[in-house]
């Protein structure tokens, strides 16, 4: 199966998607009790960082198998293999992990007892370690990828009926999630449900059979989408303090990612996003912005282990008594030195681990070589999504294609 070419502006999506994930955790970590209402104004737009996660990673994993065989019984089988590999692996070496993290190094108290250190480690298997659970999202959307394909193949010329679909099931998932209108079950593991993401799982696939006319479109409407977005964080932020004050939860209330009313902010800064990545990738000459591209290349390409290792720095922080030093100093200073910490640390441990022999079950990757460490050279002019890939296209993987990559697969297919 011929590969498709790297898309440089996507890869530059991930350092930002990734910083807004970090920051999540750290407010939810360090924010003082007196900032409640300001830090879940912050959080009720940060949870888009979980939406951008889930959409890239079904339009990477969609623009990358395209051409999938769904009758290739031994092709389907690679494919599978694959996805564990790439994420099914991690997911289990991070829940030991951290785990063993809180056992030995943070000495948890409630490890104490050999029992129910056992029990909660079962229960971490089940649910996944805080932010783990995203892998756990991703993996019942490769169960049912096959099924994506073929409807997406059979419905070309009405992807913008499939769509409008998609947006109605979203809107429902997410009032019924608000609401509690859905079995308690359902509602108490929501957060690990395919179904309440289903508008970014299947918008990214579609978004992957049209992604040159999006291209084109977004940058041809720059200006609307800023503006439409505004409006949109306006209008959450309304919804929010509306009912924070009191006057009205007839559209809602609280900082949860499941309301109906931040849906439109989270598409509108899923276009921003991209519309970042193409400035942040856009070839220029002057040294600064040559520095800038290579950061952004270092940041896509140990995005991965920044979402699986953040939380070993936030922890260890908050173990070392940094929520009394977020109690103290403005939050324009906590924030982010708490969220530089976290996340250079989790781009500095995942370069390390991603050049042993533990790359593929710690990082996902395939191992790098030591003299790649340091980047030597700015990456050179990223091109526009190409209308078709032919098999001269050259794939080159940074993230596993499960993972919002650009690539068919870590280890070639």
């Amino acid at each position: 199966m011929a590969g498709r070419r790297r898309l440089d502006q996507v890869d530059a999506m991930r350092p930002i998607k990734q910083a807004g994930v970090v920051s999540t955790h750290t407010i939810i970590a360090f924010a003082p009790l007196g900032a409640a209402v300001l830090s879940n104004a912050s959080l009720l737009l940060l949870h888009v960082s979980r939406e951008a996660f889930f959409f890239i990673s079904a339009c990477m994993l969609t623009y990358a198998y395209a051409g999938l065989n769904l009758g290739d019984r031994a092709g389907m089988r690679r494919f599978y293999w694959r996805r564990f590999v790439a994420v099914g692996i991690p997911y289990l070496c991070w829940n030991a992990i951290y785990f063993l993290w809180f056992l030995y190094v943070l000495r948890n108290a409630s490890y104490a007892n050999p029992a129910r250190a056992l029990e909660h480690f079962g229960r971490q298997l089940e649910i996944g370690y805080d932010q783990l659970y995203f892998l756990i999202v991703i993996m019942e959307f490769y169960l049912v990828f096959p099924l994506v394909l073929m409807l997406l193949r059979r419905t070309r010329g009405h992807h913008g009926l499939v769509l409008a679909a998609a947006v109605a099931a979203q809107f429902a998932m997410a009032i019924a999630m608000h609401w509690n209108l859905l079995p308690a079950v359902l509602v108490k593991y929501g957060q690990e449900n395919a179904l309440c993401y289903v508008l970014y799982l299947i918008g990214g696939a579609i978004v992957a059979f049209h992604l040159t006319d999006v291209h084109n479109w977004v940058c041809r409407h720059t200006a609307l989408i800023v503006l439409l977005t505004l409006a949109a964080t306006i209008f959450a932020e309304g919804v929010y303090f509306l009912a924070r004050t009191g006057v009205s939860r007839a559209l809602g209330s609280g900082s949860d990612p499941f309301q109906p009313s931040v849906i439109p902010f989270n598409v509108g800064a899923l276009a921003c996003g991209y519309l970042a990545g193409l400035a942040l990738v856009r070839p220029r000459r002057s040294r600064r912005t040559l520095w800038i591209r290579a950061a952004v290349r270092i940041g896509s390409d140990n995005a991965y282990g920044i979402y699986l290792a953040q939380m070993l720095f936030i922890t260890t922080l908050a173990s070392l008594g940094w929520s009394r030093f977020a109690d103290r100093a403005p939050f324009w200073v906590w924030l982010p030195l708490t969220l530089a910490i976290a996340y250079l640390g989790s781009i500095a441990l995942t370069a390390v681990l991603a050049r042993t022999p533990l790359a593929v079950p710690l990082t996902g990757r395939k191992q790098q070589p030591w003299r790649t460490l340091l980047p030597r050279r700015a990456p050179g002019p990223a091109p526009g999504p190409a209308p078709a890939a032919g098999p001269a296209d050259r794939v080159t993987p940074q993230e596993p294609a499960a993972l919002a990559g650009t690539a068919t697969d870590q280890n070639g297919t």
